[in-house]
């Protein structure tokens, strides 16, 4: 018996979502070795982070930010609900998904803005160069440890939404893996 598929998520929701992952990763695996890479990454990730801030107002249902945005209190109480084996469905993002979207986009933002900096203070290239450089050695060390430090809380929060993404996969018997590749969700999952 086939279920009825539903569109959820639009190309280019899908499209910002793995070319991310692969910029993000791409970034975070050049780190020191390969700056150039790194840095047209790091750029990249600054691209897409653009892109979806404004497709979150813009875009299709499921891609705006007030389908998915939620109090934190209740995303909280769906975590909650989820934890128990008892979590509503939600065909779009759940609230606990929603605050991941939220908080991926911002430490993304901040964790390209500290790479900014630093390319600017410490190599006197990219687009703060004119700003930043000059302004003592101080100011790109300090930047690459925050910038780092970010890096890593970003790595800790795609493992959070990762195993988010298997528990609600698990409880609501759904491949949201798989409705990323494809955008389809069941319209109904018993």
């Amino acid at each position: 018996m086939s279920q009825q598929m539903v569109k959820v998520w639009d190309p280019l929701v899908r499209i910002f979502h793995w070319s991310l992952v692969s910029a993000f990763f791409i970034a975070y695996l050049t780190e020191d070795d390969w700056m150039t890479v790194h840095v047209w990454a790091g750029y990249l990730v600054g691209g897409q982070v653009a892109f979806r801030l404004f497709w979150g107002f813009v875009g299709p249902r499921h891609a705006r930010f007030s389908d998915f945005v939620r109090a934190p209190g209740e995303a909280i109480a769906y975590l909650k609900d989820e934890l128990s084996g008892r979590a509503r469905r939600y065909l779009g993002h759940n609230p606990a998904g929603g605050a991941m979207v939220v908080a991926l986009l911002i430490s993304l933002s901040l964790t390209v803005f500290t790479g900014l900096v630093v390319y600017g203070a410490g190599e006197c290239s990219g687009p703060l160069a004119t700003a930043l450089c000059g302004s003592g050695k101080w100011l790109a060390e300090a930047g690459e440890e925050v910038h780092e430090f970010l890096a890593n809380f970003t790595l800790f929060l795609v493992v959070l939404h990762v195993a988010g993404v298997v528990l609600a996969s698990l409880l609501h018997h759904e491949n949201l893996v798989r409705s990323m590749i494809d955008g389809r969700k069941p319209a109904d999952v018993d």
